[in-house]
């Protein structure tokens, strides 16, 4: 596991980073906090101290001869700050040393993940959006701050990323320090990226359903991904395990297959990139009772007429637009990997997207997990493999789309 710094700021959402604190704790990394002098008016030492079970690093001063202001941001694999505020984003773009935090970060040579939270005037003001800017042309990783509630009755974008979207990046960070070099470079800005996640459900009664057994995580994973790049997303959610945490991404509810089509062929008419990540149900009932099925009165059994539904993916593909790139998922039980790769390249062939996403689901594998292996590949071959979180997955395939899309002739 890895050795974090954990700066906090002076703004209302410092309580939120105990939170992150808690989670990255259990994830068993080594946390030292950083708060500011202003932090501690919101959430004291005794607190950080506490939950991290390692003294708080507060200035300059204390523990001198260990020259904290230097070996701290030496000797870390992380730094996380959660909240910055306008002021902490001003101070890190002058290259600022005034306190603890901020010489930590001018001596940190490892990945530095900054979570913005403000009102949203100051998070729209030139100077602060200056300040993101040249932070991350600097390699910095900046989380958008998410819509919502703020301090007050104020309502807007401001919000300090949710605390389990923020450790998912600073563990993907952890996992690969070079995962999201497009993420700091914003490589998707200016496109609009529409992903589908989770499982469709058919249903057969009220209370019923023919379903499938993704979880919806890789699609949510990629929608995260996509926005963490600069691009606009929206998600099109069928069932997803968990609370969905989407902060600046658009999201849009559905439940059957043909609710899934529906919405998929509404943002694709401005969408550059549709990435189909979610489990369509293959079969629906052709008639599905008003009232539940009493078990009593089906006591010799149930027989169900099902008929196919819609092929989503053809569909689109069907109708694309000039320069949409289109991505398919294919979810396979052919542990043979040569198998496998041949199954995906059929699918792709068959169903006329620009890439295909393939892995193999067998003996219980991927669904349902944070973690997945799976296949890269485009009408010319193999593009990638990726083994590891859904979070690296997510940046590895948005890499392929990157890469196809800057092709002078696709296909």
């Amino acid at each position: 596991m890895g050795r974090v710094v954990l700066g906090v700021t002076g703004g209302i959402a410092a309580y939120k980073a105990c939170e992150v604190l808690r989670r990255l704790r259990e994830a068993g990394h080594d946390v030292t906090v950083v708060p500011t002098p202003n932090a501690l008016e919101f959430v004291g030492a005794v607190t950080w101290a506490a939950l991290s079970g390692r003294p708080v690093a507060t200035d300059v001063f204390t523990d001198a001869d260990r020259i904290p202001h230097v070996r701290l941001g030496r000797e870390a694999e992380l730094v996380v700050v959660a909240p910055a505020t306008a002021d902490l984003l001003a101070r890190a773009d002058a290259g600022r040393a005034d306190d603890l935090l901020t010489n930590v970060l001018l001596t940190a040579t490892c990945p530095v993940l900054v979570c913005p939270a403000m009102h949203t005037e100051m998070w729209h003001h030139p100077a602060t959006r200056a300040n993101v800017a040249t932070l991350r042309s600097r390699g910095v990783v900046v989380l958008d701050p998410g819509v919502g509630r703020l301090a007050g009755a104020d309502e807007g974008q401001g919000r300090l990323p949710a605390p389990p979207d923020i450790v998912e990046v600073a563990a993907l960070l952890l996992e690969s320090p070079d995962a999201v070099t497009s993420a700091r470079a914003q490589d998707l800005t200016g496109l609009r990226v529409a992903v589908s996640a989770g499982g469709t459900r058919e249903p057969v009664d009220p209370v019923r359903y023919v379903g499938n057994a993704s979880s919806g995580r890789m699609g949510v994973a990629i929608a995260k991904a996509a926005a963490l790049r600069g691009a606009e997303v929206t998600l099109v959610a069928a069932h997803v395990d968990g609370e969905l945490s989407a902060g600046s991404i658009a999201v849009r509810r559905v439940a059957t297959t043909a609710d899934l089509a529906a919405a998929m062929h509404d943002v694709a008419a401005d969408h550059d990139v549709l990435i189909m990540a979610a489990a369509p149900a293959d079969f629906t009932p052709v008639t599905a009772s008003e009232r539940k099925i009493k078990k009593e009165s089906s006591s010799s059994g149930l027989t169900l007429e099902l008929a196919q539904t819609v092929d989503v993916l053809a569909s689109l593909v069907r109708a694309r637009r000039d320069g949409q790139t289109i991505v398919g998922f294919a979810a396979e039980t052919i542990p043979d990997l040569t198998a496998l790769l041949e199954a995906g390249r059929a699918k792709l062939a068959r169903k006329g997207c620009d890439l295909l996403v393939v892995n193999d689901v067998s003996a219980g594998k991927v669904f349902g997990s944070d973690a997945t292996s799976a296949h890269i590949i485009a009408a010319h071959g193999l593009v990638s493999s990726v083994t590891g979180s859904k979070t690296l997955a997510a940046h590895r395939i948005l890499d392929a789309v990157a890469t196809w899309r800057h092709q002078p002739e696709r296909g």
